[in-house]
């Protein structure tokens, strides 16, 4: 399946770059990150979160390159597997091809999952379906979606506003974060 996927072509007329599926995935991962898609940056590259973003998230989770990186640790699949372009305020949204052709097949076999780090707007809608609030307001309420389950701000450094308007985030989820992905992986 992993093959199928990273030979899917399903939106290649829609993305500039043309398809290059970027994802990370093992059966016995047990953390899976759940992002929007992966930016121009990982599209070179063919690895996802190879920028400051990934720095920044691999410092949210408190792991080391080597760890994050480690598919039987962390699974990662963003909603949309491909570059999906750049518009005026940063990427576009995730295709809306992608999700309903692999996610659900790729989640399935996720059997030793302890957490669930849902980052983004797009991440949020498809993994808490009947959240109807803002993202801000879905991830000030961090806490009732424990243990399985995080919502997250993305890590780009477009959303620094964001995190200077809520400091709550670094005082109060970001501990609770680390000191959780640590259980899961110890």
């Amino acid at each position: 399946m992993l093959d199928d996927v990273r030979c899917c072509s399903l939106c290649a007329a829609h993305l500039p770059l043309g398809p290059r599926p970027i994802l990370q995935w093992h059966p016995q991962a047990r953390i899976l990150i759940a992002g929007q898609a992966p930016g121009l940056k990982a599209h070179e590259a063919g690895v996802p979160f190879t920028d400051a973003s990934g720095e920044r998230l691999r410092g949210w989770l408190g792991l080391t390159a080597e760890q994050f990186y480690n598919p039987q640790l962390v699974a990662i699949l963003p909603m949309g597997f491909c570059f999906p372009g750049s518009g005026k305020s940063g990427d576009l949204p995730p295709r809306p091809e992608c999700a309903p052709a692999w996610r659900q097949a790729l989640l399935q076999p996720l059997k030793n999952l302890q957490l669930t780090l849902v980052i983004g707007k797009y991440a949020q809608a498809w993994h808490l379906p009947d959240n109807k609030t803002s993202l801000t307001q879905t991830v000030a309420a961090w806490q009732q979606y424990l243990p399985h389950i995080i919502p997250l701000p993305h890590p780009s450094p477009r959303n620094n506003i964001w995190l200077k308007r809520n400091p709550w985030f670094a005082e109060q989820l970001l501990p609770e974060l680390k000191a959780r992905v640590n259980a899961v992986l110890s």
